[in-house]
């Protein structure tokens, strides 16, 4: 079952299957509602993303991946809203510091964008290296969290 959101950055995907979010992906597709509990849910907490209002997700997810992919899309979950890593602290953060490649690969496979904040990690020298959805949207994802961390309301 899927609903699919207008935002700020265009139509996003939800995916939901057996009370588990699965993906949340950036769409071409065409606006659709849907009225399934967890994916309101899902839409209210976006939402309350793109207005500033949410830092944190509490959605239940299922990330179908490697191990080693799943050990990746953990380690992104930790970063801190407003802040950013590179690939080469989150490869040491899995006890895998020669594995930035690999991570930078395991970023691009992640299935459920924003809420697992792949666009949080940036290379060494802070370059905004690759995003699945294109270097604008990264630096669009980043500069809003920014903002609302250097918010005085």
């Amino acid at each position: 079952m899927y609903s699919i959101i207008k935002t700020p950055i265009g139509n996003i995907k939800i995916e939901e299957n057996d009370g588990s979010i699965v993906r949340i992906q950036h769409t071409d597709e065409p606006h659709l509602e849907s009225s399934n509990i967890l994916l309101c849910e899902a839409k209210n907490q976006l939402t309350e993303y793109f207005e500033g209002k949410r830092k944190v997700f509490d959605l239940p997810l299922n990330l179908a991946g490697t191990e080693f992919q799943q050990n990746v899309w953990n380690a992104l979950k930790e970063i801190p809203y407003g802040e950013t890593r590179s690939y080469k602290q989150i490869a040491e953060r899995i006890g895998n510091p020669s594995a930035c490649r690999a991570v930078g690969m395991a970023n691009n496979k992640n299935p459920i964008m924003i809420v697992v904040p792949c666009h949080r990690v940036i290379g060494s020298n802070g370059s905004l290296t690759g995003y699945a959805f294109g270097t604008d949207m990264k630096n669009w994802l980043l500069q809003l969290e920014k903002s609302v961390n250097n918010c005085d309301c």
